[in-house]
């Protein structure tokens, strides 16, 4: 829970770098809490409006903290839009999240990972 309260306290920050732990982390709580909104809507016979405003909630923090995941594996945080490219830029987009840290600065900043 604190990787995620750390991506929603820094919900614009686009430069720096981000952890690959910090980044799926977020991905795993953002998965759960949508699964049980989902859950709660469907037993209440409610529409999808409390997932969609949630989805709107974490929409920039998401993003924010995918081009800071790109910006650890050396990526340019531009390289996000490939995902918009059906089925082949979604797979690349995940193996460059899925790339280890570079050791040391980069242009983006300090590797988080000596940082704690």
């Amino acid at each position: 829970m604190e990787w995620y309260l750390k991506v929603i306290k820094n919900y614009a920050v686009f430069q720096g770098r981000a952890r690959r732990k910090e980044y799926w982390m977020f991905y795993l709580f953002n998965a759960i809490i949508i699964l049980i909104l989902s859950i709660l809507e469907n037993l209440a016979n409610i529409d999808k409006l409390i997932t969609g405003i949630y989805g709107l909630f974490v929409f920039l923090p998401n993003l924010a903290v995918g081009v800071r995941r790109l910006h650890d594996s050396g990526k340019s945080g531009w390289w996000i839009l490939i995902g918009l490219i059906p089925i082949i830029g979604t797979i690349i987009l995940i193996i460059f999240l899925c790339l280890d840290s570079e050791d040391g600065e980069n242009r983006f900043g300090f590797n988080p990972k000596g940082l704690g």
